[in-house]
C-alpha cells in the first residue's frame, strides 16, 4: 500500500525550542537546534538568517554564527490566510536574497498533501525581519504536486529545482529542474534529474528524492539531496554534479553511485541540509536535521559541522557526528546577542 507523505509529517511540538548545545572553551556540541526540520540557513553580509515554518506562518532568526541559529527570537514574516490553497502543511521554506530582493520559496497545501505547490513571498525591506508580501503560486511546468523548491544561479540564468511527482499519484518523487525568467515565473518545460534507483535510495514507501539544494566548490556544481523516507533511520544525502554544459539536459547531471552522508550507530536519518561558510569565509559548514533516536521517525533536531573537499573538487561530509562530543566553533565565530527566553511549548501541527 502506498502511503501519502502527509501520513509521515509530525506535529512539531514547539514553536522553536532555541536552547542552543552549551558552547564554552572554544567548542559547541550538537544539536544547536533541540527540535526542528528542515533546515535552512543563509549567510547575508555579517549574518546567518535561519528560516522556519510553523503552525502560525514563517519566521526568520538571526545569528552571528552558524552554530548559534537557535539563540535569537524568530520574528514571523508571514502568517497564512486561512482557508485557502495555501493555508496549511507549509513545508520548508528558503530564504534567497536574489535581483536585490529577498524571496522566500514554500511549499503548501489547503490540508490535503495531494494538493502541495510552491509558492513565494517577497521582502517589504532589504532586512528579512521585516513582513513579507505573499506573490502567489510558482507555476512550475505541469501543474504537478510539488515540494521543497530551491533556486540558484547559473552562467547568470536563474534555475528551481524541486522534489515533485510523474504524474498525479504519489509512486515515487522525484529532482526536477526548471528556467526562471525571473524569481517569480517558470518558463519552459520541467526536466527530471534524479529518480531513485539505488539501494540506498530506496528505504521506505513511497520512494523518495528530495530536498535539493545547490552547492558550488571551484566552479564546480553540485546538487545535494535527500533519499529514502524522511521517517526511516536511513534517510541520507546523495550527490548530483552538473558535469555537461546544459542544466536543462538529464544527461548533463552525475549521480554518485553511493550516500554522501548517512546513518551512523548513533546517528540516524541525517538529511535536508543548507550549506553556509564560516565566519570568516575559511571553512564550509553543513546545516542538517537528524532524528532525535532509532525510530524516531520526524521527531528531529538540528545539527551543524565542518565538511572539506575530496581532491576532485567533491564534498567530503565525513560521518555525522553524534550528540554531545565537542566540536571546534567556526572559525571567526562571534556570539550571538541577546539571548531569547525560554519560550512555551505549542502544539504545531504540519
Amino acid at each position: 500500500m502506498i502511503l501519502k507523505r502527509a501520513l509521515f509529517r509530525p506535529a512539531l511540538t514547539v514553536l522553536m525550542l532555541l536552547i542552543a548545545s552549551p558552547v564554552s572553551a572554544g567548542t559547541f556540541t550538537n544539536p544547536i537546534v533541540s527540535s526542528g526540520a528542515d533546515p535552512w540557513v543563509i549567510q547575508h553580509g555579517e549574518n546567518y538568517f535561519f528560516c522556519q515554518s510553523h503552525r502560525h506562518g514563517i519566521y526568520v532568526s538571526r545569528a552571528n554564527s552558524p552554530v548559534t541559529i537557535g539563540e535569537n527570537p524568530p520574528v514571523r514574516v508571514w502568517t497564512p490566510p486561512p482557508d485557502t490553497s495555501y493555508s496549511k502543511e507549509i513545508w520548508a521554506p528558503e530564504l534567497h536574497y536574489l535581483c536585490g530582493k529577498w524571496y522566500i520559496y514554500f511549499a503548501a497545501d489547503d490540508g490535503d498533501n495531494a494538493n502541495h505547490r510552491m509558492y513565494v513571498l517577497e521582502g517589504s525591506s532589504q532586512n528579512p525581519q521585516d513582513p513579507f508580501v505573499f506573490r502567489g503560486e510558482l507555476k512550475l511546468p505541469e501543474n504537478r504536486w510539488a515540494i521543497d523548491g530551491t533556486v540558484f544561479t547559473f552562467r547568470d540564468e536563474l534555475y528551481v529545482l524541486w522534489s515533485g511527482w510523474v504524474g498525479t499519484e504519489n509512486v515515487d518523487q522525484r529532482i526536477y529542474i526548471a528556467r526562471l525568467k525571473d524569481p517569480l515565473t517558470p518558463v519552459g518545460e520541467r526536466v527530471c534529474i534524479s529518480r531513485p534507483e539505488y539501494d540506498w535510495e530506496k528505504f521506505g514507501t513511497p520512494l523518495i528524492n528530495e530536498g535539493p539544494e545547490a552547492l558550488w566548490h571551484d566552479e564546480k556544481l553540485f546538487v545535494i539531496y535527500s533519499a529514502s523516507g524522511s521517517w526511516d533511520d536511513d534517510y541520507c544525502l546523495g550527490q548530483l554534479q552538473l558535469t555537461g554544459s546544459d542544466p536543462m539536459r538529464a544527461e548533463s547531471w552525475s549521480k554518485k553511485p553511493q550516500a554522501v552522508f548517512s546513518r551512523t550507530t548513533e546517528v540516524f536519518g541525517p538529511g535536508h541540509c543548507s550549506f553556509v561558510k564560516s565566519p570568516d569565509g575559511s571553512e564550509d559548514w553543513i546545516i542538517y536535521h537528524a532524528a532525535k533516536y532509532s525510530g524516531a521517525g520526524w521527531n528531529r533536531n538540528v545539527r551543524a559541522q565542518k565538511f572539506t573537499w575530496n581532491a576532485d573538487g567533491s564534498p567530503n561530509f565525513g560521518v555525522p557526528i553524534s550528540t554531545g562530543i565537542p566540536l571546534p566553533l567556526p572559525s571567526g565565530h562571534i556570539e550571538s546577542a541577546p539571548k531569547t527566553p525560554e519560550l512555551e511549548p505549542i502544539e504545531i501541527q504540519r
